[in-house]
């Protein structure tokens, strides 16, 4: 299956500029609103490995969530920090576009296109 994925969240502009940018393109995308339908703890955890990053490395540090969970001075493990983002979605950053081993962020939209 050569399809790509996108957490979409539609109220995001970047997140619809990039869906834009791949229905351009006449993509086959499967669209997931992530904060409805949340990827689990070990979907992230393969997420952050084809995107090459630490789950920190693409949490939204600004979401209030962020600063209640105290995850400013979090020391666990990346596993464990993978399902905080899964209980607590708004702290996925967005749009996450994946192609089969290779994944990116979305910020800015363009990025999208190192997929193509």
């Amino acid at each position: 299956m050569n399809e790509y994925i996108i957490y979409h969240n539609p109220r995001c502009s970047k997140s619809r500029q990039t869906l834009a940018i791949m229905n351009e393109k006449n993509l086959d995308v499967k669209i997931v609103e992530y904060l409805s339908e949340p990827p689990s703890g070990d979907e992230l955890e393969v997420i952050s490995k084809k995107l090459a990053l630490k789950p920190m490395e693409f949490i939204r540090k600004k979401e209030v969530e962020f600063t209640e969970l105290g995850l400013k001075s979090y020391n666990g493990t990346d596993s464990n920090l993978c399902k905080i983002m899964n209980e607590n979605p708004k702290l996925i950053e967005r749009p996450i576009v994946v192609k089969g081993e290779k994944a990116i962020i979305g910020r800015p939209p363009e990025n999208v296109l190192e997929l193509f």
